[in-house]
């Protein structure tokens, strides 16, 4: 059974009169979990379009460049979509009930963290457009203290996305400027690992989405080999 056959079911199950939101609370364990994975995506996506209020086609194609939508699977997420947008609760109700749902056994952001990832999909679909609005920028922030990403942690997260933003390294990876240099290799080999496909399906993420790691894996690596050619440059 595919990924859009499940989700079209969960969203089947809604009884009459309930909202989306309700779906975060009856797929909380293994294999569901990426089912609630993607409709968290798509749901936080649909309403952080109305925080800049604008969805641009750019935005769209990264949707479904992300998540591999097939044309047949197209209305199931656009129907979640549509229905996170037209709904009346506000976005920090949906950014609450994901995090309780995906903190019961998750760990900070910076270490293998489903919220972090959910994060790391938000920053990719707002900056597909080549711009970061600061509604954008406004809507992620809050998202990320409800889901319990600190400041340091967020940064690092806007810093490998964000266009026409020049990232200082060792932002990306989260460590210090007068960090020992075996200190941020391990820090890199770390991300390097949580990025890995196996490592993020075992967190919850569907294999339809784990394309947007490829993003993350060029930002940490090209922050690395700065770092050890700058600091080769000063021996």
């Amino acid at each position: 059974m595919s990924l859009w056959t499940r989700i079209t079911e969960a969203l089947a199950a809604l009884t009459h009169g309930e909202s989306l939101s309700a779906v975060f609370e009856r797929l909380r364990t293994p294999p569901e979990r990426s089912v609630a994975f993607t409709i968290a995506v798509i749901a936080l996506a649909a309403k952080m379009a109305k925080a800049d209020g604008v969805v641009t086609r750019d935005e769209v194609t990264a949707f479904r460049n992300v998540f591999h939508i097939p044309p047949a699977d197209e209305p199931a997420a656009a129907r979640v979509f549509n229905m996170a947008r037209e709904d009346v609760a506000g976005f920090e109700l949906y950014a609450a009930r994901i995090a309780r749902m995906f903190r019961v056994d998750d760990k900070p952001c910076g270490t293998d963290s489903v919220l972090c990832d959910l994060m790391e999909g938000l920053f990719h679909i707002a900056t597909a457009d080549g711009k970061y609005h600061p509604a954008e920028d406004t809507f992620l922030t809050r998202v990320a203290e409800i889901f319990g990403v600190d400041d340091v942690s967020f940064r690092r997260l806007r810093a490998r996305h964000v266009p026409n933003l020049v990232p200082d390294p060792y932002t990306v990876l989260g460590v210090a400027p007068d960090t020992p240099l075996d200190d941020i290799r391990a820090a890199w080999r770390a991300e390097v690992r949580r990025s890995h496909p196996d490592q993020m399906i075992a967190r919850g993420v569907p294999q339809e989405a784990i394309r947007f790691a490829e993003r993350r894996m060029q930002a940490i690596n090209a922050a690395w080999d700065e770092i050890q050619a700058s600091r080769k440059a000063h021996v």
